[in-house]
């Protein structure tokens, strides 16, 4: 069994996977262009569908030009923490791939799959660095595809906050309790030999 950051893994892993979270309370210190960089340097080597590599990545420093209009984005539940963050990344995934011998697009149907795994690696690189990636769903992707001039044919994924460890205390009352390391389901219930189980049978 494998333990860190008050979690606890089934099966021996790297304590890695372990220690990355995803905080809400920041410091809003600066984050240097070379640590960003370093983390979708990690990103930029993840696996993809035929090297296809469809993900792409949006971003805004604190104090920055773009700042303001990245926060703006976000539902105001993330705004209210995530302004504190050091570092905006918003995820966009090209749908469209041309295959091998054909100059027609179709639609890729691993594009979100891909980028998700690219995801990890940047957050998981941020873990290593000292720093947290946390990563929101919640935020206007019909707005940002306009406000960010993403191109046609491209996805509005997801987003990032990244940042250090702040003071949980400053965040409003009703994040605070949340402010730890959550645990997993049990592999029983993710996991299936042969056939698929519903939750049902899986808990039992």
């Amino acid at each position: 069994m494998t333990t860190a950051n008050e979690r606890s893994a089934d099966y021996p892993i790297d304590p890695i996977f372990l220690e990355r979270w995803s905080p809400r309370a920041f410091t809003g210190e600066s984050i240097s262009e070379k640590d960003l960089f370093t983390m979708l340097e990690a990103a930029r080597w993840a696996a993809s569908s035929g090297n296809v590599q469809p993900w792409r990545f949006i971003y805004a420093h604190r104090n920055t030009a773009h700042w303001e209009k990245f926060v703006g984005l976000l539902v105001p539940g993330n705004q209210v923490w995530a302004k504190n963050a050091s570092a905006l990344v918003i995820l966009v995934s090209n749908s469209l791939v041309k295959r091998p011998g054909s100059d027609a697009e179709v639609l890729s149907p691993t594009h979100s799959f891909d980028t998700g795994t690219a995801s990890g690696y940047f957050a998981l690189q941020a873990s290593l660095m000292g720093w947290h990636a946390h990563g929101m769903a919640g935020f206007d992707r019909e707005r940002a595809f306009v406000e960010l001039n993403v191109s046609k044919g491209y996805t509005v994924e997801f987003a990032y906050a990244v940042g250090r460890l702040g003071d949980p205390t400053k965040l409003p009352v009703a994040l605070q309790a949340r402010e730890h390391p959550s645990t997993r389901l049990p592999l029983k219930e993710l996991a299936f030999e042969g056939l698929f189980q519903a939750a049902s049978t899986a808990k039992a």
